[in-house]
């Protein structure tokens, strides 16, 4: 039985703990800040709860595993999975209103057909046949192993794209694979968004990213009744039923080393607490394209309309928007969850409104009103989802990665995306196993990058290799 202190106590960092806790080792969370989640964080005031993180699921079966391997109660036993439909409400400038079902390939065929005009959707059937095999390619080495050393094989792009020619060059970004390959406007643009939400910027991001549309569509969207908080208690709760230690508060400065091995962390008050494993759990170093979200949280009178879709994207720039009081307008994801653990009352709705902007430096979002006059062009622009939103709004609160990064220490407030595979290996993460023996790194900033399900990935990779296995998360 080792004695393990985990720093942090985002998803992967308790995912982690409370598979390691379940094998018998004795486990204690070192977190900066009172509370656990990490970026799945919720904001309540006046009766009001909102998502300030991630606010849908994919890929649940990677928190099922986590929790028939870690107690007896399942995970649809500890929280409420709803699946949400239509996945997405799309309004684009031109007028055009579309709703894509939820994991229908032939629905969403015939949607994109009804709005686009016949063939438009078998086009993008026929993408996402391409996206295919970059999941049956990567799965393993981004989603199921731990990241080799040998990363070569994955920075090679596995997108196929489409045989144009002996001359003609491969596109090099997934935005330029949306140009040439959909040509469509309305296909790109649902390209752009999806790769955007990740945040990812589609101009840079390579042509492998056309996974997460695929991921998204094959597998289906969930929500967690109560918000995506409600999963960070479960798990929370799944550790401290396991034994885990948790001490909030509590900030880590430093690992110690001893004879080429981790021996423990420093504390900030100068003391330090003996251990025989170290796993890391807290923000890296970003990479170049790790961007941010600029957050507006809306108290609405009125109730939500019977029928109104969850998540609506209105279109906008499909680049990162960087808060400026003019140019193009950003695209806006609405979020309308139909939970009465929301609100006050049944005549009142909680929104959240979402858009993918550059981190903190690379913008100054602390500028006096820059955050307040982009909120306002935000709610705007989501007016065109949310009718009568100015005669309705109670309040609102706005957050920006300047926020994210005061709360979470993630730098710049950015958003670790999920690793990609191409580019060189320019999107792959920090390996889960490096440094002194007995250090491993867990979470958005590790191995396999950001997102709930690749955290709980993440969680089970580093458990196993503790374990002694190969770091596996199946």
């Amino acid at each position: 039985m080792a004695r393990i202190a985990v720093i942090g106590a985002g998803m992967g960092s308790l995912a982690t703990a409370a598979r390691l806790a379940t094998q018998g080792h004795r486990v204690a969370v070192l977190e900066r800040a009172e509370t656990y989640g990490g970026a799945v964080g919720a904001f309540r005031r006046d009766g009001f709860a909102f998502d300030t993180g991630p606010a849908l699921l994919h890929l649940p079966a990677v928190y099922r595993d986590l929790f028939v391997k870690t107690g007896k109660r399942p995970l649809e036993e500890c929280v409420e999975l709803v699946q949400v439909d239509p996945a997405s409400r799309h309004l684009f400038p031109d007028g055009t209103d579309l709703a894509l079902p939820n994991a229908s390939r032939a629905g969403v065929v015939s949607a994109l057909d009804a709005a686009f005009g016949a063939g438009i959707g078998e086009r993008w059937g026929e993408f996402l046949g391409r996206a295919r095999v970059v999941w049956e390619r990567t799965r393993r080495p981004l989603l199921e192993d731990t990241l080799r050393e040998d990363t070569a094989p994955l920075g090679r792009d596995p997108y196929p794209g489409l045989k144009r020619g002996l001359l003609r060059r491969a596109p090099a970004t997934v935005a330029a694979v949306g140009e040439r390959e959909l040509r469509h406007p309305g296909l790109a643009a649902l390209l752009s968004e999806c790769v955007l939400s990740y945040g990812l910027d589609p101009r840079q991001a390579p042509p492998s990213a056309a996974v997460l549309p695929y991921m998204e569509q094959t597998f289906g969207s969930w929500y967690v009744r109560g918000g995506l908080r409600a999963l960070a208690d479960a798990v929370y709760e799944r550790c401290e039923e396991r034994g885990v230690e948790f001490r909030f508060g509590t900030e880590v400065t430093g690992v110690v080393e001893g004879g080429g091995r981790a021996t423990g962390v420093e504390l900030a008050d100068g003391t330090r607490q003996e251990a025989d494993v170290v796993v890391r759990g807290t923000p890296g170093e970003p990479l170049p394209g790790d961007l941010g979200r600029f957050v507006v949280l809306l108290a609405l009178r009125g109730a939500r309309p019977v029928g109104t879709a969850h998540r609506t994207v209105v279109h906008g720039t499909d680049a990162p928007h960087d808060g400026s009081p003019d140019g193009p307008a950003p695209t806006v994801r609405v979020l309308r969850p139909d939970d009465a653990r929301l609100v006050p009352g049944p005549d009142h709705e909680a929104v959240v409104l979402s858009v993918t902007v550059p981190p903190q430096g690379a913008v100054d979002w602390r500028a006096a009103g820059r955050a307040d006059a982009f909120a306002d062009r935000v709610v705007a622009a989501a007016g065109a989802a949310i009718p009568g939103l100015a005669e309705r709004l109670l309040w609102r609160e706005v957050r920006t990665p300047a926020d994210t990064e005061r709360e979470t220490g993630a730098p710049g407030g950015a958003v670790p995306a999920p690793a990609l595979a191409g580019a060189d290996g320019a999107w792959l993460r920090t390996a889960n196993r490096g440094g002194p023996r007995g250090l491993y790194r867990v979470g958005g900033w590790a191995h396999p990058g950001g997102g709930l399900a690749h955290a709980g990935m993440s969680g089970a990779m580093v458990a196993d290799l503790i374990a002694g296995g190969p770091g596996g998360s199946r």
